[in-house]
């Protein structure tokens, strides 16, 4: 029996969005080309480009959707499918019978197609190879993977992993992706097709170049999707899928994979070694480690050889002294690498070591930048927890003048406090150390420092208000400061508000109309303390008459009873 559509605006406002579903709306006369077939709707919706829109019902009244536009490539019910619903649900009464007919439609073809002759069949076939290059592409394709010319089969495949028809800037736009993902999966296929075909030994030697070919042109492609990443996924299991069936030389093999691995054309396929120790063996495996050991020694400071000794040493059980080898031999200048191997150290047993390390990464940063902010958190944590709180603070202090910020005095703050030294000379000498960092010009529009934070952050307002005036504080300091002290200082507050509202009175936007809200509120509140509401009134009609074109400046005054 067929059937109406399962599904009503609700579902469709429920699925999009209430802002896709109105933008939805917008589209309904772009709708074209409408397909109601008996599973599933298609159609054509005009936009920024032309996109291609398919809603399906389950079983259970439940609806899904697909639109090739950027968004619906994300997964989500786009404006296009709410306009396609729209349209759908527009026509109701007509959707049994449109289901009806195409599900007689498709019958009768099945019933001609059944009762055609092999030659009938062969000229249809031959017909729509003349008009359709893709579908003879993947037919012979798939012709040439059956047959016994290994050449061809390889230039075939080969050929539809490059980039240049899908290239027109030279790269391939997030819009060509998917067409040229289309043209890469019939690659996979034809090499999962050459693997079942009894042709593994061939299906592993073109999936090598398969593998480089596609690592090399990844860079060049736009795969915020991730659809060609997809493939390459794909593509990678070919391969190990080929080389179980075939059973390459097992020493071969792992140099190849090794040198895959430390080319950097080898992170659009991701392909893990330890998924190959079936194919490989101990021989194979030994015969890899051995390479990758001896590119290492070679270049210790290359990350992906790193990386790959790293993996056998911890594949081999984890020998903590042979991993410290590896990192010793590449140390980061901020001491990064030194935290690594007292992690290492650390989680073998061996806290005395990992301290050591910690402390020489300290020692070893380089100047100007200090230390990894990791790094010290780990230092001082195992400080604090032996009782040694002073030692904390000579850690912190030493970081605050290393980087001076509000965050690196906050941990000086804590430390100190922690360890009973904090008022008095350790607080002004943090103090002075960001104030020697800071860097004051004229006017009080410049300048901000994190001097200013870190006295705000005390609840120093006084000291705060100062350095401000003497030039380390920025607008949102000295706005922070009003809004601090407007209470027990409205005067001064309100000078700071005033000027804060000059320069939104010739900007538009929502985010200039909210802040003018804002500051008008810290005015009235500062003329409320200082008794003068009717000088505030004044300023206020002033401000609406000189700024009334700004109908929604007036709205958003309105909501705040400005």
């Amino acid at each position: 029996m067929t059937r109406s559509p399962g599904f009503d605006e609700t579902d469709l406002r429920r699925l999009a969005g209430a802002r896709s579903f109105e933008r939805g709306r917008g589209y309904l006369s772009a709708v074209t080309r409408l397909d109601i077939g008996a599973e599933s709707i298609t159609a054509t919706v005009d936009g920024s480009d032309t996109y291609e829109v398919e809603l399906t019902e389950d079983g259970d009244g439940g609806l899904s959707a697909w639109c090739d536009c950027p968004y619906g490539q994300e997964g989500n019910f786009c404006k296009h499918c709410v306009a396609v619903g729209l349209t759908v649900l527009a026509q109701a009464g007509a959707v049994p019978r449109q289901r009806s007919a195409a599900a007689s439609r498709t019958r009768a073809l099945d019933t001609w197609l059944d009762s055609r002759t092999r030659e009938e069949l062969l000229a249809l076939v031959r017909e729509q190879l003349a008009e359709d290059r893709g579908l003879r592409r993947r037919l012979e394709l798939r012709a040439a993977a059956a047959g016994e010319d290994a050449d061809v089969v390889r230039e075939r495949i080969l050929s539809l992993f490059d980039t240049r028809p899908f290239a027109r800037y030279g790269y391939v736009e997030r819009a060509d992706a998917r067409a040229y993902r289309r043209q890469a999966a019939e690659a996979v296929a034809a090499l999962r097709a050459l693997t079942a075909g009894g042709r593994s030994a061939d299906a592993v030697r073109v999936a090598r170049e398969a593998l480089t070919e596609l690592g090399r042109s990844y860079g060049e492609i736009d795969d915020s999707d991730g659809l060609i990443g997809d493939v390459a996924t794909e593509l990678a299991a070919t391969h190990l899928e080929a080389c179980r069936t075939a059973r390459p030389d097992p020493a071969e093999t792992a140099e190849w994979l090794v040198h895959h691995l430390l080319d950097d054309v080898h992170h659009a396929t991701d392909i893990d070694l330890s998924d190959y120790q079936d194919v490989l063996g101990e021989p194979g495996l030994a015969r890899a480690r051995d390479i990758a050991v001896a590119a290492w020694r070679a270049d210790p400071k290359g990350w992906a050889k790193k990386h790959l000794v790293e993996r056998f040493l911890r594949a081999d059980g984890g020998d903590v002294d042979a991993l410290v080898a590896v990192h010793a031999a590449d140390l980061a200048p901020n001491g990064r690498t030194h935290l690594v191997i007292a992690k290492e150290l650390g989680a073998a047993g061996r806290a005395a070591e990992a301290l050591e390390w910690a402390e020489r990464g300290l020692r070893e940063a380089v100047p100007g930048g200090g230390p990894d902010d990791e790094l010290v958190a780990f230092v001082c944590e195992r400080y604090a927890r032996a009782g040694r709180l002073a030692d904390v603070v000579t850690v912190r202090r030493d970081l605050l003048r290393a980087r001076p910020s509000l965050a690196t005095y906050q941990h000086v703050r804590t430390a100190a406090t922690a360890a009973g030294t904090w008022e008095g000379a350790e607080r002004a000498d943090a103090l002075k150390t960001l104030k020697a960092a800071a860097h004051p010009c004229e006017g009080r529009w410049c300048g901000g420092s994190a001097l200013v934070d870190a006295l705000l952050d005390d609840g120093d307002l006084d000291a705060a208000w100062q350095a401000a005036a003497d030039g380390y504080g920025d607008q949102r300091q000295w706005l922070a400061l009003a809004d601090a002290v407007r209470d027990q200082r409205p005067a001064d507050a309100l000078t700071v508000y005033l000027r804060g509202i000059e320069p939104l009175r010739s900007r538009t936007g929502d985010g200039a109309y909210a802040r003018m809200a804002e500051l008008l509120l810290g005015v009235r509140a500062c003329h409320r303390a200082l008794g003068t509401e009717a000088e505030f009134a004044t300023y206020l009609a002033a401000l609406r008459a000189d700024q009334k074109r700004k109908r929604k400046l007036m709205a958003v005054l309105d909501q705040h009873g400005l």
